[in-house]
């Protein structure tokens, strides 16, 4: 296990080097050797960090050539793909929706009663460590969970992850969820309820309607950036013109 968090290391520390652009598309990584040395650790574990990062599409390694970086143009420092709001919204609702829905049969009582205090830390009901920021995370992932399908927890967790690491993801979802709270956690009950009745189906339209509200509450918060964008160039230009007509 250390092994294996330590090639981990070693990957996101060569990535951050990529993304920072000391190693551009196209350039050589230095030898095993040197980056064992650079980084204090066994060829081994550069060598299981460089299969990690071809595996993710971000360099490849050529049998007697080394290894090369590829344009990760289209991921985050982690490997994960650069997604919008929409994408990965659209995508979490049709995972989500059918992971509420084969949890629900055989979700058990441990697991019911730790959504049910999730869903009170959100309301601000018990006092905690976690934010209800970081409640909503847990919510959802503890559903993930009652699945006992560790794709269904990697991919889930993976989309989590995509939005906390882009900053203006998190940006646009934090502007909605907290817009109206009430709906997040009403939201949240329903889903709730449906697992407490073992409920597949209502599991599953349950948590589609929390994702839809979702997505038209960033349809609604994308117009009225372009409007504020278009008022404040109208402005900006009203403002030009009429100087420009009374030098004139």
């Amino acid at each position: 296990m250390a092994e294996q968090r330590l090639y981990h290391k070693v990957a996101n520390q060569i990535l951050e080097l990529i993304d920072s652009g000391v190693f551009p598309p196209g350039s050589r990584l230095p030898g095993e050797r040197d980056l064992a040395e650079k980084f204090g650790v066994s060829r081994v574990a550069v060598r299981e960090a460089e299969i990690s990062l071809q595996a993710q599409g971000r360099i490849e390694v050529r049998v007697g050539s080394g290894a090369y970086v590829l344009d990760g143009s289209e991921y985050t420092a982690h490997g994960l793909p650069k997604v919008g709001p929409f994408e990965l919204t659209e995508a979490r609702a049709l995972f989500e929706a059918e992971s509420a829905a084969l949890a629900a049969p055989i979700i058990t009582d441990e697991s019911i009663a730790e959504l049910e205090r999730l869903i009170q830390i959100m309301m601000g009901t018990v006092s905690s460590e976690m934010t209800a920021d970081e409640a909503d995370e847990a919510f959802h992932l503890e559903i993930a969970k009652a699945t006992n399908n560790p794709a269904i927890i990697f991919v889930i967790g993976s989309m989590w992850n995509m939005r906390k690491e882009a900053a203006q993801l998190q940006k646009v979802y934090r502007s909605v969820c907290h817009k109206d709270p009430s709906h997040r956690e009403d939201e949240h009950k329903d889903i709730l309820n449906a697992l407490k009745n073992r409920d597949s189906s209502a599991a599953r339209i349950a948590m589609r309607a929390h994702f839809t509200r979702m997505i038209e509450a960033l349809l609604v918060a994308s117009e009225e950036e372009a409007y504020q964008a278009v008022k404040k160039k109208t402005s900006e230009s009203r403002s030009r013109f009429l100087i420009t007509a009374q030098l004139t």
